[in-house]
């Protein structure tokens, strides 16, 4: 069976893990340990995909840079020690992923998390094994900058064209854009299907198991019939 993509490329939070909701109870917590005004839930929302210290930036810009750099550190205590929030995979996601690995698809993983908190939530879900190629922001520019898609696609020796950029951001879609590949959109996130319709994706789907359907449907000969 020829793929009409042969290597998905994943974003983490909010495509593959539910993890908005202990995201934001850090982001609050390290703001209020350092004293600054809270820029509220829909904001802290919006930036997740960014890379941490281009988060807090966009978040905090009245802040002075030791302000932020605190910020940054105090996400990290909260997050990898001290909020008990459980994030799991979303529904169908591993089966989905282990399904895509069966079918011989290849699988990596673009995200604005830092290597240390991929690593791990790599090593607790057991998914490591499922992806050939990952690159995180403290890696590379932070999204929507190409760069981390540009890495993943030297690694692998595949072209623009034959990978395919599955996210829940306009970050996901913009960086898509940028290296030249196509993008593929999930509601299930933090950006709503308004705001990602705008960045060209080839669908906005409303789950995993839709993702997983559409690129059943877009393999094959006739995949630019069933894409359409």
């Amino acid at each position: 069976m020829k793929l009409r993509h042969e290597l998905i490329i994943f974003d983490w939070d909010g495509t593959l893990m539910d993890s908005i909701a202990k995201i934001v109870r850090c982001f609050t917590a390290a703001v209020d340990d350092v004293g600054l005004p809270q820029p509220g839930e829909d904001a802290t929302r919006h930036i997740i995909g960014l890379g941490l210290a281009e988060a807090v930036a966009t978040l905090l810009p009245q802040a002075d840079e030791a302000a932020r750099t605190q910020v940054v550190e105090r996400y990290r205590e909260h997050f990898l020690h001290i909020d008990r929030t459980h994030m799991p995979l979303f529904p169908g996601v591993r089966e989905g992923l282990e399904s895509l690995v069966a079918q011989g698809y290849l699988l990596a993983v673009a995200t604005g998390k830092a290597r240390r908190g991929l690593e791990r939530v790599l090593r607790d879900t057991g998914t490591a094994h499922l992806f050939v190629a990952t690159r995180c922001a403290d890696e590379a520019f932070s999204k929507p900058h190409p760069r981390m898609l540009e890495d993943i696609l030297d690694r692998t020796g595949f072209s623009a064209e034959q990978a395919l950029m599955v996210g829940d951001t306009t970050y996901d879609m913009q960086m898509a854009r940028h290296a030249g590949m196509d993008g593929l959109a999930v509601t299930y996130g933090v950006h709503g299907r308004e705001l990602l319709a705008e960045h060209g994706p080839l669908a906005c789907l409303d789950s995993f198991s839709e993702v997983y359907a559409w690129l059943q449907q877009a393999s094959g000969p006739s995949s630019a019939a069933a894409a359409s």
